[in-house]
């Protein structure tokens, strides 16, 4: 194989600057479609779930009775308490990791590191560092009591409901 032969081979073995434009303009543009589709294939999927909402009805009034012992709502985590001078709803969830509270003689107590609440919610024994916080309720036009999760309110605080 004479020398010139042998350039001429390396020579066009070697991509040229040509060449190496067209295949970066080719993955870039076979790259873009593959994220447009998968885009599209996505579309139909709402991209965020949506959670509990923060306001939800409990019942009407009438269906708790006037008592100083909490009621539980099933699934909401929330104690319903009906006072002679009006309604209070108080979080089950214990302030230090967000275990479920259980009511007990003297108010609350957390199963799971021992934290106990007074009949209000005030903080006792720790270790959780602050109190069971109160929701705010308002009436439904239905009648139905509604409670606000996401709205607390002072400690103490009733509110009255026909």
């Amino acid at each position: 194989m004479s020398e010139s032969t042998k350039d001429e081979n390396d020579e066009a073995e070697q991509p040229t600057r040509r060449d190496l434009l067209t295949r970066a303009a080719m993955t870039t543009t076979v790259g873009t479609l593959a994220f447009a589709g998968i885009g599209i294939i996505r579309m139909p999927k709402p991209g965020v779930m949506p959670g509990r909402s923060a306001a939800f009805k409990i019942g009407s009034p009438g269906g708790f009775p006037v008592s100083d012992q909490p009621v539980a709502i099933p699934g909401r985590n929330l104690f319903i308490v009906h006072h002679a001078d009006g309604f209070s709803a108080i979080s089950a969830i214990c302030t230090h990791l967000g275990c479920v509270v259980a009511p007990s003689t003297t108010g609350y107590e957390c199963p799971c590191h021992g934290s106990k609440f007074g009949k209000e919610g005030s903080l006792v024994q720790g270790p959780a560092g602050s109190p069971l916080p109160w929701f705010e309720m308002s009436q439904a036009p239905d009648g139905q009591l509604v409670v606000h999760t996401d709205r607390t309110v002072k400690m103490g605080t009733r509110s009255k409901f026909a």
